[in-house]
């Protein structure tokens, strides 16, 4: 493993268990400070995690800022990474997602890990979190590959805010994210057995905004494919 990889590798470390530990960390919090109220707590999670997430893509963008295993996936079919780069990319946000949620649970209190018992399953979920990746992936390539580079902070902080609304899944649109919140018995938690299909539906929205944004800005001789992750990108 080169240097800069290396590099790489724990800036996603350290900006996914950040990313996890604020997304449970805050829905933890949420619940005890508006127990009767479950569209405050949705509201008090979602902001508290878009506004997270600009700040992490802010700062460790110069490195790398995707958090997520769906953006390094397009980027490797983007010919932006190769194998090694993708698997140590993927693993280190995997690990750092779930070192997130361990330390989220800690911080309340909790258990280091609990196995959630929140199952999230069926068709209208499914179509959901194809619905809320394709959307990340596509504003995050469309960003790009407009040359703003500079504002993808706050398109993704932006959109992860409102797909919290406008998703019946509460846009988890992360596998790396997905895996780590079933190691918390919170309100933001997801049950192991529910977590495949999440998975799987993430990974095909994916595929359709890389499809879509191949078709919107297609690349030449002289207009190369950019780099998401050199560039910053993420989420949730």
């Amino acid at each position: 493993m080169t240097v800069a990889l290396a590099r790489r590798a724990l800036a996603e470390f350290v900006g996914t268990a950040f990313l996890v530990a604020t997304v449970v960390g805050s829905g933890i919090a949420a619940v005890r400070l508006s127990p009767h109220d479950v569209g405050l707590q949705l509201l008090e999670n979602s902001l508290v995690t878009g506004a997270a997430l600009v700040a992490l893509i802010l700062a460790l963008q110069p490195v790398s800022a995707a958090f997520n295993p769906v953006v390094s996936m397009v980027e490797r079919l983007l010919g932006e990474l190769d194998n090694l780069a993708a698997i140590v990319l993927i693993a280190s946000q995997v690990a750092g997602g779930c070192l997130g949620a361990i330390v989220a649970n800690l911080m309340f209190g909790l258990p280091a890990v609990t196995l959630s018992a929140h199952h999230r399953t069926g068709a209208g979920l499914w179509l959901a979190e194809v619905v809320a990746t394709f959307g990340l992936v596509l504003l995050v390539l469309a960003t790009l590959r407009g040359d703003r580079a500079d504002r993808v902070a706050y398109v993704v902080g932006g959109y992860i805010v409102a797909a919290y609304w406008f998703t019946s899944s509460t846009s988890f649109a992360n596998p790396a994210v997905t895996i780590a919140r079933t190691l918390s018995d919170s309100f933001a938690g997801i049950a192991p057995r529910s977590a495949p299909m999440f998975v799987l539906m993430q990974v095909v929205g994916g595929l359709l905004g890389l499809a879509v944004i191949r078709g919107l800005h297609p690349a030449t001789k002289d207009s190369p494919e950019p780099s998401a992750l050199d560039q910053g990108a993420v989420h949730d």
